[in-house]
C-alpha cells in the first residue's frame, strides 16, 4: 500500500500542525482544565485533519466535499474552544500568536480547496 495522498495537501499539513500544537499546549494544563476544555479542543483540532484525510480517501467528489465541510465546522469549533481557553487564562498571548499563525491561513485555504472541488 502506498503513502496516502492527503499528506501532500497543504491544508492537511496545516491542520496536523494545529492539532499537534494544541496537544502540546493542553498536555501542560492541570487535570481539571484537561478534563473539561482540553479534551474538547484536542478532539475538535484532531477532527479537522482527520476529516480532510477521510474525505480524500472516500474516493468520491461528493464525499470529499462533505468531509471538507465537516473539517471546516471542526475548525470553527476549535477556534471557539481556543477563545474560551484564552479567556480562562489557559493560554498566554504567545501561545495564541503561535496558533493564529496556523489558523489564519488554514480557513481560507480550506475554503479554497472546497471551492476547487466544486469546479
Amino acid at each position: 500500500m502506498g503513502r496516502p495522498d492527503f499528506e501532500d495537501l497543504e491544508i492537511y499539513r496545516l491542520a496536523e500542525s494545529l492539532a499537534n500544537e494544541v496537544w502540546d499546549m493542553v498536555s501542560l494544563w492541570d487535570q481539571f482544565a484537561k478534563d473539561t476544555v482540553g479534551k474538547q479542543i484536542v478532539r475538535s483540532a484532531d477532527s479537522v485533519c482527520a476529516n480532510i484525510a477521510e474525505g480524500r480517501g472516500r474516493g468520491s467528489l461528493k464525499d470529499n466535499q462533505r468531509f471538507i465541510r465537516i473539517a471546516r465546522g471542526s475548525l470553527y469549533e476549535t477556534t471557539s474552544w481556543l477563545r474560551l481557553a484564552y479567556r480562562r487564562k489557559l493560554l498566554n498571548p504567545e501561545q495564541v500568536q503561535k496558533l493564529k499563525s496556523i489558523l489564519n491561513p488554514l480557513l481560507p485555504k480550506l475554503n479554497a480547496y472546497l471551492n476547487s472541488l466544486n469546479r
